[in-house]
């Protein structure tokens, strides 16, 4: 089936994939095509309009991103967003320079011309900005919609259907955000909300077996959300050629490889094998500092071992894998810098003898947990913790030990237990424990220690793009303390991270 297509092109910000998020959520198929790619997108018949994302350039600048002309002669809606904007002026004769003051977070609204863009959107609302140009001179044919203290936040060409915005409605803390969207996709490009993750899962089906043909997958399983849910997808569709390897490397939490294979061998029925490679692993990572060299090493050893497992049991063509979309722009795209590599991306060796199938590449978490349970899965394990592949490898800060992996399995189990007898689970997105490499002055019965600090992490999220620490009550976090302390041999003091996503990331390395 074919649906409706909103084409969001990439300037390079790291949240432009929220666009793509915030669309697809109000039923729109939606898809991120890099600026220079545009060429191959523009001529598709379902296209109903472009989105031109933000970035981190000044349109004036000798390297700054370009709009296609394919997209300006396309004859179909634009609406740029932040640079997206300032790039449709730029482009149309208009004038952008530095700003007399840059605006970063929250600003008032204020609508001066009625339009369709700001149906049902208040004449003054919230709206998230993020910039230090502004327009200075609109082209010919344009008017402004909307304004804020500093600056023009939004224009129309009617005649030319081209429309942009400073600020961005793609951002959560934007209080019409969703509703300036609808009004892109439904009264400006009459687009149909026909798409769902029941398609997705349908399309899905159809592209595994199109790709897979009789060929044989070999899928690495971690036993968390993303890698269970793509596994039962290809399983869904190629059952009789998929064979599932779960590497037991030495890095997982209490109980993680008993439930991983009970859940996969007796209650989905997939062919699962379980690799005991701790001590190799181990033995590869030991003295190892850097996190980005642990997450290549992790990501090779896991192709070297598939590699292995896959001449024991015959010849794989394909090796499946849990890749999302955030897993690979924030390990780098062509327009975006990498913030780190994911093992099964910026860790892959360049020379590989499997071709991939990543089915979930173009999805967010929290679509991978509502893809799980349009397939069936236990909701209490789609709602599980989300879990790295590099498991509480890139946890461990420094270099990994035995005596830091007992630290870290029996302090996130005690983490684990107190949110749930506080009832918090269904508030907080992820949570875990960190052991830094760093030891303190402590006194434990009358006596000086140096001892290990735990650090926990805590963060509520929709899509884990941007994340808050979680307001965890104090008395949760004393009795996490107070239980981690006493438990937990080597521990002798306790920290919470109270930073958000950005300027952190959700996991410490």
């Amino acid at each position: 089936m074919k649906h409706d297509t909103i084409i969001v092109i990439d300037f390079g910000s790291q949240y432009n994939q929220l666009i793509v998020r915030r669309i697809r959520s109000l039923g729109v198929y939606a898809k991120l095509v890099s600026y220079d790619d545009a060429m191959n997108d523009a001529t598709y018949e379902e296209v109903k309009g472009f989105i031109l994302s933000g970035g981190p350039h000044s349109v004036y600048q000798k390297d700054a991103f370009s709009i296609s002309n394919v997209i300006l002669e396309a004859k179909k809606p634009i609406l740029g967003v932040c640079y997206g904007m300032q790039a449709l002026v730029h482009a149309k004769g208009g004038f952008v320079g530095k700003g007399k003051q840059s605006e970063y977070g929250l600003e008032n609204l204020e609508v001066i011309t009625h339009h369709p863009l700001f149906k049902n959107i208040p004449e003054h609302s919230s709206v998230w900005m993020s910039h230090q140009d502004e327009v200075r001179t609109l082209p010919n044919g344009f008017v402004s919609l909307a304004k804020t203290n500093h600056v023009v936040a939004a224009i129309a060409n009617d005649k030319e259907k081209i429309y942009g915005v400073q600020f961005h409605p793609e951002v959560k803390h934007t209080e019409y955000g969703d509703e300036l969207l609808k009004n892109f996709l439904f009264e400006i490009c009459k687009a149909n909300n026909t798409w769902s993750m029941k398609n997705f899962v349908e399309e899905q089906i159809e592209a595994i077996q199109k790709k897979a043909g009789l060929e044989h997958v070999l899928m690495g399983i971690s036993g968390g959300v993303d890698s269970s849910v793509a596994a039962l997808l290809i399983h869904r569709a190629i059952p009789n050629q998929l064979t599932c390897i779960f590497v037991d490397h030495g890095l997982l939490r209490e109980g993680e490889a008993e439930q991983v294979m009970e859940t996969f061998k007796n209650k989905y029925h997939i062919d699962v094998v379980c690799v005991n490679a701790r001590d190799h692993f181990l033995k590869k990572l030991e003295n190892v500092v850097d996190p980005e060299t642990k997450r290549k090493i992790i990501g090779e050893e896991f192709i070297t071992i598939f590699d292995i497992e896959a001449k024991k049991r015959g010849r794989f063509a394909f090796l499946g894998q849990g890749t999302l979309y955030t897993d690979i722009i924030e390990s780098g795209t062509k327009t975006a810098q990498t913030i780190k590599s994911h093992h099964n991306v910026g860790g892959l060796p360049k020379e590989m003898k499997f071709q991939l199938i990543e089915p979930l590449n173009t999805l967010f978490k929290d679509e991978v947990r509502e893809l799980g349970k349009v397939l069936g899965i236990d909701p209490v394990f789609v709602e599980r913790q989300p879990f790295p592949g590099p498991g509480l490898g890139i946890r461990i800060l420094g270099a990994i030990t035995k005596e830091k992996l007992e630290i870290a399995r029996k302090s996130d189990v005690i983490l684990r237990e107190e949110i749930m007898k506080a009832n918090l689970t269904s508030e907080i997105w992820q949570y875990f424990t960190v052991v830094p490499d760093i030891h303190s002055v402590g006194v434990m019965g009358d006596g000086r220690t140096y001892a290990h600090t735990v650090a926990i992490r805590a963060v509520t999220s929709v899509d884990g793009m941007t994340a808050d620490w979680a307001k965890i009550p104090y008395s949760v976090l004393d009795a996490i303390s107070r239980r981690i302390v006493n438990e937990v041999e080597g521990i002798n003091r306790v920290v919470y991270d109270i930073t958000s996503k950005p300027p952190a990331t959700i996991e410490w390395e």
